[in-house]
């Protein structure tokens, strides 16, 4: 991959974002469960934006149907603002950020999108459980931490 300024440019500011989100967890809260499911949801939307503009998911990095990955990524910020960023409304948001990655591979599969590539429908299966692993993961911990102050 030949990366241009631009790129630079793009990827301090995905890694300046989020740690300045993890700082203010931190600050926000000394729960360790808290502090790991904001590390995990963060890690997840790190890799999903970075592995979607890098190469992308269904297809090349150019299809337009990648364009519903950041659909994923609203939800789940939108449900952290609705949840109040509370642990227990975390974890209801981290489910529906779940959800909304299986529903995106179940429109890829369905939809053959992304079907020119060598490895469909492999790569929409493994990534789809790899994100969705993570968003679930988040909301356990977010509902530990619910559940223990």
């Amino acid at each position: 991959m030949d990366w241009d300024i631009l790129d630079f440019a793009v990827f301090g500011a995905l890694v300046a974002a989020v740690v300045v989100t993890y700082r203010l967890a931190l600050r926000w809260t000394g729960n360790t469960a808290y502090r790991f499911a904001v590390g995990v949801a963060l890690a997840g939307a790190f890799l999903l934006v970075w592995v979607n503009g890098a190469v992308g998911i269904i297809g090349a990095s150019g299809n337009d149907a990648n364009m519903m990955f950041f659909g994923v990524l609203g939800i789940g910020v939108i449900g952290a603002f609705i949840g109040r960023f509370q642990a227990r409304g975390m974890a209801r948001a981290l489910c529906a950020t779940a959800l909304a990655q299986v529903l995106i591979g179940v429109i890829a599969l369905a939809g053959g999108l992304g079907a020119d590539g060598a490895a469909w429908p492999r790569d929409i299966l493994f990534v789809t459980g790899f994100f969705v692993g993570l968003w679930l993961l988040s909301a356990w911990l977010f509902r530990k931490a619910g559940k223990t102050g």
